[in-house]
């Protein structure tokens, strides 16, 4: 600090003669993200005799919201009080502003709600504050406040309100908003449309963010515009149209930037969108961007999602600086890909990098130990997590129960969560989900009934989690009982999966015409998922003529897929129909459609083995074999023992 100061008395600022010059410098220093400067310049100001004014302060609380120091806060508050200006009312927001950005909004408020008068400016940045930090009902408060006292919203009001959907995801709220934009004129601003595009998607209304984007007149479309409506595709994962929109953007010579290529590549999550990818790839390479280090990161991330790990590990290793994110993204691509054993090779090489892992390196591979089961390994991040002092964040937590219930180990994850200081909504639901994936229906009933009672409020993961327990076990009342829960009570809006699950759930009961008539007055549009799980019911209840009926819709959805036909023939030769399974056939043979040989995936020492049915290529193929025929072996003679007991015990 002194040094600073002696380095100020040395140079032009002592050759300062008016407010106004010495405001130009607090200025610039404040615009150079130099809070300190700002506030020695200050204090020189004042030695110097010169009084400060009325945009002095401004600048000053932009200075101390910079550094979030509350103690240069209040000393800036102190001297605006001290002042002739304490009540202007330009000065008295620039405070409310400076605790809104240090986080403080007990101080801003007491602040806002002391001014004698207070323009839109003063209600924005209060209202601002409060959607920020997600404290909706004091937003919504104090924007029917702002309505009472005869101000009119602007631009920035609206955009401040619409964030605050962010935090709730409630579309009806959305709506309104939109509403209220339209009559006080703001629908064609185009700062205002670029919201409504973001939090529309993020609401899950794609159809109202694009109708918003189409309404924006091409003269007033900006990149933001293109960006916002391409992130809102991408989100949906529906790359081929976040594609189209690219291609319109540079036909209509819009530049693309950063945050372009960022959504796009978040859109290629599946194998057959990598060359799409690779097409954005070789953009982003004649834009100049392939050297931006977050998007070379998002780079690995999609070429792993879409299992071209090769790609993703050369990307990697070209990389001459890499950061955690780097080494994340590398690691969480071969956990995701099934290569346990490479990713941690890979965290090995991170911390011999000196690189420490953080939250993210550690859910990566307790996902992949989960997703390989493998539970040597998983228990090896947990004494990992242990020596870190991380097992007690909730996060990790909730990642080690979920790796625990996926290698089978129900014990161990009861242990973590018995132990565990904080139980979200998430800790509850990896509970239910748990249970159910290990097929204790009952469990999952009882920790769902635990955490309503307890109030917590479960989500559509924890609902899907549920139903899918009452499916397994065959609990059609409290299937049905939980649906109408969800729907009517909590006002979930079912999903696909959700109506999969009860129209499963009747399935398996052997209501099959229930089951159909269900599917047929969904709201959604039924996926071959559905289809297919009722197709199977009717197998199981000889329903030859439903499943017929059901076949024929699995052919119209995807005529390539050999599932389906397999199943309709085995219908028909479990009911000795000889000439359905070879009717079969021979569509099967004119669609050139082609059954792929089943395959089992074993895990030793975290690497992934395939073998394919009739598959002798294995390096340890012969051992192997030889080895199972021993279990079938003993399990023979077992089975004959077993046998030849029950036969003297009842003979």
């Amino acid at each position: 600090m002194a040094t600073c100061a002696s380095s100020l008395r040395s140079n032009k600022f002592w050759n300062l003669f008016t407010v106004g010059q010495w405001n130009s410098n607090i200025k610039e220093a404040v615009k150079l993200g130099n809070g300190n400067r700002a506030l020695l310049l200050f204090r020189q100001m004042k030695q110097q005799g010169f009084a400060p004014d009325n945009l002095t302060f401004p600048f000053l609380a932009k200075a101390c919201a910079m550094m979030s120091n509350l103690p240069y806060c209040e000393m800036m508050h102190t001297q605006v009080v001290k002042s002739p200006f304490w009540s202007d009312k330009f000065v008295q927001t620039a405070i409310v502003g400076m605790y809104v950005k240090s986080k403080r909004l007990d101080y801003a408020y007491n602040m806002f709600a002391a001014m004698p008068e207070r323009d839109i400016a003063s209600w924005n940045i209060m209202l601002s504050g409060f959607t920020q930090f997600g404290v909706c009902e004091r937003a919504s408060n104090l924007f029917q406040e702002l309505r009472l006292f005869g101000i009119d919203p602007d631009s920035v009001t609206i955009i401040a309100l619409t964030h605050l959907i962010l935090h709730t995801k409630n579309l009806k709220a959305m709506k309104a908003i939109h509403s209220i934009g339209i009559q006080i004129g703001l629908e064609h601003d185009v700062s205002v449309a670029n919201t409504w595009i973001s939090v529309y998607a993020k609401c899950s209304d794609l159809q109202s963010a694009e109708l918003i984007f189409r309404k924006i007149e091409m003269h007033f479309r900006t990149t933001i515009s293109w960006n916002s409506i391409i992130a809102a595709y991408a989100s949906f994962k529906t790359s081929f149209e976040a594609v189209n929109l690219y291609n319109l953007l540079c036909y209509n010579e819009f530049r693309p930037d950063k945050s372009t290529f960022l959504s796009l590549l978040s859109s290629f999550v599946k194998p057959e969108t990598l060359f799409q990818g690779k097409l954005i790839h070789s953009h982003i390479i004649q834009t100049g961007f392939h050297s931006d280090i977050t998007i070379t990161n998002t780079l690995i991330s999609m070429y792993s999602k879409c299992e071209d790990i090769y790609s993703a590990r050369y990307l990697f290793d070209k990389m001459l600086d890499r950061t955690c994110v780097s080494w994340n993204a590398m690691i969480g691509g071969y956990a995701e890909n099934g290569d346990i054993a490479e990713a941690f090779t890979l965290f090995d090489a991170m911390e011999k990098d000196g690189q420490r892992a953080d939250l993210v390196t550690v859910i990566s591979l307790l996902s992949g130990c989960g997703l390989a089961g493998a539970l040597d390994l998983g228990k090896q991040v947990h004494d990992y997590t242990i020596l870190k002092g991380l097992k007690d964040n909730v996060i990790v937590s909730n990642a080690l129960i979920d790796m625990y219930f996926k290698c089978g180990s129900i014990s161990d994850a009861l242990e973590i969560f018995l132990t565990s200081p904080d139980k979200t909504v998430v800790t509850w639901t990896t509970m239910v989900v748990g249970f159910a994936l290990n097929g204790e229906s009952k469990q999952a009933l009882y920790y769902f009934n635990q955490m309503i009672e307890l109030g917590h409020k479960p989500n559509h993961v924890t609902f899907l989690s549920v139903l899918q327990a009452c499916a397994h076990a065959g609990f059609l009342e409290k299937g049905f009982e939980c649906f109408n829960l969800m729907t009517k009570e909590y006002k979930i809006t079912p999903k696909l999966d959700h109506y999969s699950c009860m129209a499963d759930l009747l399935g398996r009961k052997g209501k099959i015409v229930e089951a159909l008539d269900f599917i047929q007055n969904m709201p959604i549009k039924p996926d071959a998922g559905i289809w297919g799980s009722l197709l199977f019911a009717c197998k199981i209840h000889r329903k030859i003529e439903i499943g017929e009926y059901v076949a024929n819709r699995l052919f119209e959805l995807d005529p390539q897929v050999a599932a389906p036909y397999v199943e309709m023939a085995n219908m028909y030769a479990s009911l000795g129909r000889w000439n359905g399974v070879a009717m079969i056939r021979t569509i099967m043979k004119a669609k050139r459609v082609r059954k792929s040989p089943g395959k089992s995936i074993v895990q030793v020492d975290g690497k992934a083995h395939e073998f394919m049915v009739e598959d002798r290529c294995h390096d340890e193929g012969l051992l192997t074999y030889h080895l199972l025929d021993g279990l079938l072996l003993q399990l023979k003679e077992e089975r004959s023992l077993l046998a030849e007991a029950l036969e003297c015990e009842f003979g």
